[in-house]
């Protein structure tokens, strides 16, 4: 019979990854049936992080950079805040003349974020990037498509 008999357990803020290595030695009674019960406790202390996480989520705020077309900077800001579990963005930008221009979408699935602004052909799409910790987001990595140009853009928060 197969006992566990190395229990390793990496908590990250994404995922709960569980590797469990094996020997092939005897049962031990007390292991198989502590090694379940440490992970449903850990897996509930983990659902409670992720939910104080959903209560205070990273993205709400100003984020802002530079939208390069061309030869000019246009200025990018996203305003993002959220409503009953929903996100919501508006666009203010300068150099496209639209200022406070409300998202027809906004989409977070896991790091990956989706805005979608119809009236001006957009898609914006990017990754969240946080500290190595996974605590903090620095900055939304993404690209601009609007028609059939894509431009890259880098968001960072917006003071």
């Amino acid at each position: 019979m197969v006992s566990p008999d190395l229990l390793v357990i990496n908590l990250h803020r994404d995922s709960l990854r569980l590797n469990i290595r094996t020997m092939k030695t005897g049962t031990n009674l007390m292991r198989l049936l502590f090694s379940p019960l440490i992970c449903l406790l850990l897996s509930l202390n983990s659902a409670a992080a992720f939910a104080a996480d959903a209560s205070n989520p990273p993205l709400i705020g100003s984020w802002g950079g530079p939208l390069v077309i061309g030869e000019d900077d246009l200025g990018l800001i996203f305003n993002f805040s959220m409503t009953d579990g929903e996100y919501s963005a508006s666009i203010i930008s300068d150099g496209l003349g639209v200022y406070g221009m409300p998202a027809d979408r906004v989409r977070l699935n896991g790091r990956s974020l989706t805005v979608v602004i119809s009236r001006l052909d957009v898609e914006f799409t990017g990754t969240l990037r946080f500290d190595e910790a996974g605590e903090n987001l620095l900055r939304i990595d993404a690209n601009w498509f609007q028609g059939s140009e894509m431009v890259p853009v880098v968001l960072r928060p917006v003071e």
